[in-house]
């Protein structure tokens, strides 16, 4: 399986403040991979990093065989590559319908987007039960299937999804976690951060363990489910 993502000896932060250090990983294409780790073990750098938003300070980050480590959010997009952000950030005064409008306006979507809204009224039948209701009327959970709706819009190869089931509640966090599994079936690439450690070791296929801005460990999601440092600091077992 070839890899979409590739970063290699990735260094960022903010300001004066060093968060990723030395960060090297990969994402195969067709697959789901998942990046875990505490809370301020600069998961959240490195997706916004690899979206575009956070600057590199050293290392490179390779998309489909290319550098775009210099290249601005948008065009990024362009090329293939999204990111759902924690927090999910829909605009509030937007219908769910106009937000979706929103999501295909890149260029490589314009075409076929009112297909592709079908598609996610099928994907998501929430949505489409509230597409005239704004987005700070839903629920969290319908916020967060918005946001994974709006990021497919853009006709995405890789969609890298930060803390989609945070503050949800377990029987909406399990929905969401379905979604990201038919979201792969359907065939875009997959990288994800969850605070929900097994969830997310559940459904990747690789998975990269965080601590302090450096990558610790590795594996199949498989592996680290059973690997007894992960059980023990992650999994209360």
């Amino acid at each position: 399986m070839s890899s979409l993502l590739e970063i290699a000896g990735l260094d960022a932060g903010y300001g004066e403040v060093g968060v990723l250090h030395a960060v090297s990983l990969s994402v195969p294409e067709g697959g789901i991979t998942a990046v875990i780790g505490s809370n301020g073990a600069g998961k959240t750098t490195l997706m916004r990093a690899a979206s575009g938003l956070v600057a590199p300070r050293a290392g490179s980050i390779r998309f489909a065989g290319s550098e775009v480590g210099a290249l601005p959010a948008h065009r990024r997009v362009e090329l293939g590559l999204a990111l759902v952000p924690e927090g999910r950030m829909v605009f509030p005064e937007l219908t769910v319908h106009e937000t979706l409008t929103i999501g295909g306006y890149a260029r490589r979507a314009r075409a076929g987007a009112a297909a592709r809204i079908d598609e996610m009224y099928a994907l998501f039948p929430r949505l489409a039960e509230r597409r005239h209701a704004q987005g700070g009327a839903l629920s969290g959970g319908e916020q967060q299937m918005l946001a994974l709706a709006r990021g497919l819009m853009s006709r995405p190869r890789l969609l890298l999804l930060d803390e989609p089931s945070l503050g949800l509640s377990p029987v909406m966090a399990e929905e969401v976690m379905d979604a990201v599994l038919r979201i792969r079936e359907a065939g875009t690439t997959i990288c994800l951060v969850e605070q929900n450690v097994y969830s997310a070791l559940a459904v990747a296929d690789r998975a990269y363990v965080m601590e302090e801005g450096r990558v610790v460990k590795s594996g199949t999601g498989a592996a680290l489910l059973t690997d007894d440092s992960i059980r023990e600091s992650y999994l209360g077992m």
